[in-house]
């Protein structure tokens, strides 16, 4: 299935200005009504985890121009949660990914067993834009570099297992940011901090089929799927090393994606799509969706007008359809997805109940409120007839009014309930 959407692969400086004009670019593709949001994991054993958040969204609010919202996911054990389902149902609506700092074999120890990975990846197919920076590029690509544990702790050189995101788009890469690092001064810190008497060892231990991806400080790697070409923008530019073979492209190059993988560019077989059932039920399952269809329209009418009695009557309803496949024994991949939505649903249903007022003087108190400010103007005027009929309408309704020297109060009379 080819992909419609982008992966942005950041060296660094995903929230400084140079920056700035590849996230407007790639925003400006995904239309005015995009969604945007910053997923946490890999800073998220960090004490300033949230404050990185909050940087994020104040960048993207005052220098791109876009509201970011923040997917809060620093734990594995976070899904088991209400908040894990809802952060998991923003992402699944999200247009925009952007992952950055921290640490990336952190991050995939908490997003390992868990759906992100495959979020990810659909989101992207359809039509979505993910930017990975600095820590997160690390993790996209088939293997990841243990940054901290070589080069803080000094364990031995390896690789990890990565989430291989790119390999699903046909691109067998390994992602290095921070290619021409020179923090260190007096010692190499280049390919990440490793310095190339270490980088040209852990090359070795990599398979002939994977390339390395180097990226430069403050350049991005625009790999555009659905155009099938990439493009380096940024202060720098990007490298790939095969097996003695290096091609550097600098800032302002293009070139076509079979440039960086054997098979980009041609049909994405191993690109996420919906499951498909199995050869002789693709008719059982067609009328399994065309409820599941019609259940999520029933479910998005009751979330528009917040009217969680519908909302819970449709999750009632997929529950029950998915016990009736599971007795008719559907196709597992079906019915793991129809499990997924139901997930989802109960999520978006707690958020809508939460939202609703837990009390009747909750839920009248905008009301109430109002009409006290309209019987204090009546006063202000003199108009003590007009005034006292609001105070007899109010009670009438069960709300007692008392004037003090600071102003109105009000309270439920008694026996009125909570």
């Amino acid at each position: 299935m080819p992909a419609a959407g982008s992966i942005v692969l950041m060296g660094s400086g995903e929230l400084t200005a140079t920056m700035v004009e590849v996230h407007k670019e790639r925003l400006s593709r995904l239309g005015p009504q995009a969604k945007a949001v910053f997923l946490d994991t890999p800073a998220g054993f960090q004490l300033n985890a949230d404050q990185i958040a909050d940087r994020a969204r104040q960048y993207f609010r005052r220098r791109v121009g876009c509201e970011l919202t923040t997917v809060s996911w620093k734990r594995r054990a976070f899904p088991s949660s209400p908040e894990g389902e809802q952060a998991l149902a923003v992402l699944r609506g999200a247009d925009y990914i952007l992952i950055g700092p921290g640490s990336p074999t952190y991050a995939l120890r908490h997003w390992r067993e868990t759906p992100v990975a495959d979020i990810l990846a659909r989101r992207i197919a359809a039509g979505a834009c993910l930017v990975a920076a600095s820590a997160a590029a690390l993790t996209v690509g088939r293997f990841t570099l243990p940054v901290y544990e070589i080069y803080k702790v000094g364990e031995d050189l390896r690789w990890e297992p990565g989430l291989d995101l790119l390999g699903r788009f046909d691109l067998p890469l390994v992602v290095v940011p921070h290619w021409n690092n020179a923090e260190g001064g007096t010692h190499d810190t280049r390919f990440c901090f490793m310095g190339e008497p270490r980088f040209r060892v852990l090359e070795e231990m990599l398979p002939a089929s994977c390339a390395v991806l180097g990226l430069d400080e403050h350049t991005a790697c625009i790999l555009d799927l659905a155009a099938g070409e990439a493009r380096v923008r940024g202060t720098g530019g990007i490298t790939l090393r095969r097996r003695g073979t290096e091609l550097r492209m600098e800032r302002g190059a293009r070139v076509p994606l079979t440039a960086l993988g054997d098979k980009a560019g041609a049909e994405r077989t191993d690109a996420p799509s919906p499951p498909r059932p199995p050869a002789g039920r693709q008719a059982a399952a067609e009328p399994f969706w065309s409820r599941v269809h019609g259940l999520a329209a029933s479910f998005q009418r009751g979330q528009d007008a917040t009217d969680p009695g519908a909302m819970a009557a449709a999750v009632l309803e997929l529950d029950a359809l998915l016990w009736s496949a599971f007795q008719d024994i559907e196709n597992p991949e079906t019915l793991a997805q129809g499990r997924e939505l139901l997930r989802e649903w109960i999520a978006l249903l707690g958020a809508a109940c939460s939202a609703c007022p837990r009390t009747r003087p909750g839920a009248i108190a905008a009301l109430v409120e109002r009409t006290l400010a309209l019987r204090e103007e009546m006063r202000r005027n003199r108009r003590w007839a007009e005034a006292d009929l609001l105070r007899e309408l109010l009670g009438l309704q069960g709300i007692v009014v008392e004037d003090t020297p600071q102003g109105p109060r009000w309270r439920p009379a008694e026996g009125e309930g909570r």
